[in-house]
């Protein structure tokens, strides 16, 4: 064989197996092409450190993060994850998620007792290349977070804990955004809508044109602030009506897996989750 003729067939031997790569990863994460961030609130693992927690993320088969503020750092550091962290703290973080190919995506849900406060937490998020803040600001605060999106180009979005929560109508949200910066959103916690008794999918029609971020979870009951998370898909969460509706709203951001059950060991049930909702999106 000329060796001309051995290098061609290398190539295309080579252009084959990186395609076939790409084709697979693209069938395990059938989100992607939705562009659909699909990750997990570090919140899941919060008996556990942030790089104990990335570990667990990442044997999920995820690779977006939404880090809760005061997780203890880990890896040798015993800072709790804050606007706070010292230098050698934010690129120790910065280090662990790289390392496991992953994206700090989101941040929250936190918030600013004043305005320095809120300061220090954006200009914290633009230097960790977080795109999203998930808080619940004060009334009188709203138009310093709105102000601080424009100045650090840095998304702010409203979540929603249950009734009687400032947030957990779709209503109040609303009246929260109108008049402020196009990067204020809401960020949709769905079981938390099923704990106050709310249709997920009406609520998510309320809203539309305003979801940047959503905590996703299923649970076991409706109306019942008792209710806990159980594995996507096996729960009274109508997960199909969901997906379809975010679909149909071309929807673009994180969703991000938040398992508040069976903390100790809830790795697998975020695992199952995560298969359940692929094959959900192959159908």
């Amino acid at each position: 064989m000329k060796k001309s003729t051995f290098y061609v067939l290398a190539l295309l031997f080579s252009l084959l197996v990186s395609s076939c790569g790409a084709s697979k990863q693209t069938v395990s994460r059938p989100e992607e092409a939705l562009n659909w961030k699909l990750g997990a609130q570090s919140y899941t693992f919060r008996l556990f450190t942030l790089a104990e927690a990335l570990d667990k993320i990442d044997s999920c088969g995820l690779r977006y993060v939404e880090a809760f503020p005061g997780q203890t750092v880990g890896a040798g550091n015993s800072e709790k994850f804050n606007y706070t962290l010292s230098s050698e703290g934010k690129a120790l973080v910065k280090k662990l998620v790289k390392e496991k190919g992953m994206t700090l995506y989101a941040f929250g849900v936190t918030g600013g007792k004043d305005a320095a406060e809120w300061e220090q937490i954006f200009a914290f998020a633009k230097e960790m290349g977080i795109q999203v803040i998930t808080c619940e600001p004060r009334e009188e605060h709203l138009d310093i977070v709105s102000a601080l999106c424009e100045k650090y180009n840095v998304r702010a979005a409203i979540h929603n804990h249950p009734n009687p929560s400032h947030y957990w109508d779709p209503e109040v949200v609303l009246d929260a955004l109108k008049g402020r910066s196009a990067k204020m959103g809401a960020a949709v916690d769905v079981g938390h809508w099923m704990r106050s008794g709310l249709d997920p999918v009406a609520c998510l029609k309320k809203l539309e044109g305003h979801i940047i971020h959503s905590h996703f979870k299923d649970l076991n009951g409706f109306g019942d602030k008792k209710a806990h998370d159980v594995h996507w898909g096996t729960g009274k969460l109508p997960i199909r009506e969901v997906v379809a509706e975010l679909k149909r709203q071309k929807f673009s951001g994180m969703l991000s897996a938040e398992y508040e059950y069976n903390w100790e060991n809830n790795k697998d049930d975020v695992r199952t989750s995560v298969a359940n909702f692929r094959e959900l999106l192959k159908e």
